[in-house]
């Protein structure tokens, strides 16, 4: 008998403080060397600093952020015949465009200029929930400006 259909499909744990699971799987993209202990430091100062700064609650404000940033369409490089390639742009599952949205504050928030990595995030969560502004959300409309200029080859999918 065949035990091809299954496979569980993996799952994100919860945070231990916020009971989160897109706080784990940031912490976990924001970890170097396995430092997670770290990392959840980073993000809690960075947390403290948004609640000092707008009298909010940072998982709320992380999360508004996080939906700002999280793209809906991508653009993928589709090879055809005689060596042609398109750029074609492709609806994404909601959970690829978490992770890619938790990459774009992460990249954004450490090319910032700040004291340290804790202020950096906290800056760059604040500008995306309430601005709408960053690198992270420049990030996101540039895709989708590459997107609409390739809406044309979106037969290729």
């Amino acid at each position: 008998m065949s035990r091809r259909g299954t496979e569980k499909k993996k799952t994100a744990k919860y945070d231990p403080i916020c009971r989160s699971r897109f706080v784990n799987m940031l912490v976990n993209r924001m970890m170097k060397h396995g430092k997670k202990s770290l990392a959840y430091q980073i993000f809690y100062r960075a947390g403290i600093d948004i609640r000092q700064n707008t009298k909010t609650n940072p998982i709320q404000v992380f999360r508004k952020a996080l939906r700002e940033v999280t793209p809906k369409l991508v653009v993928k490089t589709k090879r055809r015949k005689k060596g042609k390639t398109y750029k074609v742009p492709v609806p994404i599952p909601f959970s690829k465009g978490v992770l890619l949205g938790i990459r774009w504050l992460l990249g954004a928030s450490r090319k910032r200029s700040g004291t340290n990595m804790a202020s950096q995030l906290s800056e760059e969560l604040r500008d995306a929930a309430f601005k709408k502004r960053g690198n992270a959300i420049r990030k996101k409309e540039q895709t989708y400006k590459m997107a609409n200029a390739s809406r044309t080859f979106a037969h290729f999918r």
